[in-house]
């Protein structure tokens, strides 16, 4: 697959990115590389092969949600630096 300078200078320019020639000629080619690479990807038959996102297989790893008791509001404003009593204090924000 070949790309051009003028795809990756418009591409550039939609990224609002700025670019000099030396560049862009640079990029074309290691694009054109990546894409080749991918071309040769897609020759692979994989019909027979199972789609997966890791190499080992995964169980969920989460505990059961389970409602608790949670922290007294008292003892969690207490570790705070600065409180009302009900909720903590912080710089306005505008």
């Amino acid at each position: 697959m070949n790309i051009t300078k003028e795809e990756v200078a418009k591409v550039a320019n939609l990224a609002r990115l700025e670019l000099s020639e030396q560049e862009v000629i640079e990029i074309t080619g290691q694009l054109d590389r990546i894409l080749g690479y991918v071309a040769k990807l897609n020759e692979i038959d994989t019909t027979d092969v199972v789609p997966t996102t890791h190499a080992l297989a995964i169980h969920n790893a989460f505990r059961e949600d389970v409602v608790q008791p949670s922290l007294p509001q008292q003892e969690a404003l207490a570790n705070g630096p600065r409180q009302n009593g009900e909720a903590f204090v912080v710089p306005r924000v505008i």
